[in-house]
């Protein structure tokens, strides 16, 4: 076991084991699992299906965030169509300073100060620990509102080592008619001076998010079901140079900008 991803599954460990121990941490859950299809991608082969599972937790001592998508190619797979699939995950546990300490954190719009963390894993050479302060916002009209900084460590020293990330994520609820249409996404901005990595990884920006309509409670069911789509914007993706060399195979833009539609459902 490599020993930097220990720290991050001790603390996993403490957190999924919280309701076997003592079950008043957990505050509330929600799982999901989503379906997406898209065409346009960039790098990777163009169209693309995807199935991810997601868990996200509220706890006495802060919070977390689970996904895991695996991501089928259609056509072509990468690697001259030697994989016809992939899988990507992050494990994203936040520390409350505010819910640890018993103290109501209230400075303006800043509701609390947290610890976040980050593992980044998946097929082949994609592992990234990240870490980094965090604030949680109430911004009017919005369900929520998180702003979390990340100092990025690869595993390996591999390029993208060492540098800072921002990633605002959001969820804003618009009732329509008997029902209701929720944005809710993520923005990663890697923010690097392209010196670091010996040049190799630039700075990017990846934005994506999701517009639903909850068709569940448009039917008067229990559980909520959403389609829609999600919008899915990537400057210089994986940190490669838009017009870059990526493989001998691939030579041109990595600026992805594409949709795929959505169906969802939490369970």
């Amino acid at each position: 076991m490599k020993k930097k991803t220990i720290p991050f599954l001790l603390m996993g460990i403490g957190l999924v084991s919280g309701p076997v121990c003592a079950g008043e941490l957990v505050q509330w859950h929600t799982n999901s699992l989503t379906y997406l299809y898209g065409k346009n991608f960039k790098i990777d082969p163009p169209i693309q299906q995807t199935f991810t599972f997601e868990h996200a937790s509220a706890w006495s001592v802060g919070d977390l965030f689970i996904f895991i998508d695996q991501i089928n190619f259609n056509g072509k797979g990468a690697n001259e169509g030697d994989d016809e699939r992939t899988h990507y995950g992050e494990f994203s546990p936040r520390l409350s300073f505010g819910k640890i300490s018993g103290t109501h954190i209230a400075a303006g719009p800043v509701t609390d100060i947290l610890l976040s963390m980050t593992y980044e894993f998946g097929k082949g050479d994609t592992e990234a620990y990240l870490i980094g302060p965090a604030i949680d916002l109430a911004i009017p009209g919005f369900d929520y509102f998180q702003l979390n900084t990340y100092l990025r460590k690869t595993d390996g020293g591999r390029p993208g080592d060492n540098v800072w990330q921002i990633t605002p994520a959001w969820s804003y609820t618009i009732p329509v008619g008997r029902s209701d249409l929720v944005i809710d996404g993520y923005i990663d901005w890697v923010v690097d001076n392209d010196e670091n990595s010996r040049g190799e990884y630039h700075a990017n920006v990846h934005i994506n998010p999701q517009i639903k309509y909850d068709l569940g409670k448009a039917l008067g069911w229990r559980e909520k079901v959403y389609v829609g789509i999600e919008y899915d914007y990537w400057k210089n993706k994986y940190g490669i140079k838009d017009g870059g060399y990526v493989s001998e195979q691939f030579v041109g833009t990595t600026d992805q900008n594409t949709a795929s539609l959505l169906l969802k459902a939490h369970f």
